[in-house]
């Protein structure tokens, strides 16, 4: 069967196109031919990069460990892969073996403002001027994000709401925790931060998520607003 542009992967619809079909679907979508041949990039005159991937996948029975034990020689032997193609599947199944003997990362999780405080000590201790922080967190108060919103001079620092529910939902969060630092070491909120907390509260019930403590940083202590009930 000749091979022309017409009856290769340009001519899918694009949901089943890999790359496309990744980004539209997920990766759990796509079959194990299909990640191969993201990976091969092109496939031949003769064959597609998935009808290649498909034609190496056979000759390991379809099973996975096997395609880890083939070298870079074994794989050059099938028409079309060089290698490069050849050492970045090598490289893929090497990555993925070596998951398997590295553990889960550990997020920290934050329930208390002096959880807080703490974790936000390694960003804003002996800071000379003002910074506005926030921490992204899940539904199980893990941290998933921790981002830096703004920065100022010693009275003050912006703190812009979109731009504080933008990181927010682009990280799926469920809660988020605002700091900003004092320099002069006052902890007392001002008429500002207290208006601000007020409309970020509210901002974030009616996006679904809750903004569990304001925290006003200083060297040798903080105030919480959660802690005070002024959330």
């Amino acid at each position: 069967m000749s091979y022309n542009i017409k009856s290769g992967i340009k001519a899918w619809a694009e949901d089943d196109r890999p790359r496309e079909k990744l980004l539209n679907k997920g990766k759990q979508s796509l079959s194990d031919a299909e990640l191969v041949a993201i990976l091969i990039g092109m496939g031949t005159r003769e064959m597609s990069a998935v009808e290649l991937s498909k034609l190496i996948l056979q000759s390991t029975a379809n099973n996975l460990n096997e395609l880890a034990k083939l070298s870079v020689k074994e794989l050059m032997k099938f028409k079309g892969i060089g290698e490069a193609k050849a050492i970045s599947i090598v490289a893929a199944m090497e990555l993925a073996r070596r998951r398997k003997d590295t553990d889960p990362l550990k997020k920290d999780k934050i329930k208390y403002s002096k959880e807080a405080y703490n974790f936000l000590k390694p960003y804003m201790m002996d800071l000379d001027h003002e910074q506005f922080w926030m921490i992204c967190l899940n539904r199980n108060q893990e941290v998933t994000k921790t981002i830096q919103i703004s920065t100022g001079g010693v009275t003050g620092t912006i703190a812009d709401p979109k731009i504080i529910f933008k990181h927010a939902l682009e990280n799926l969060s469920s809660c988020i925790i605002l700091s900003h630092n004092h320099p002069s070491g006052n902890l007392n909120p001002s008429q500002a931060d207290i208006t601000l907390t007020k409309q970020l509260t509210d901002g974030a019930r009616l996006l679904d998520m809750t903004l569990s403590d304001h925290i006003i940083f200083a060297n040798d202590g903080y105030y919480s607003f959660a802690d005070q009930n002024m959330l």
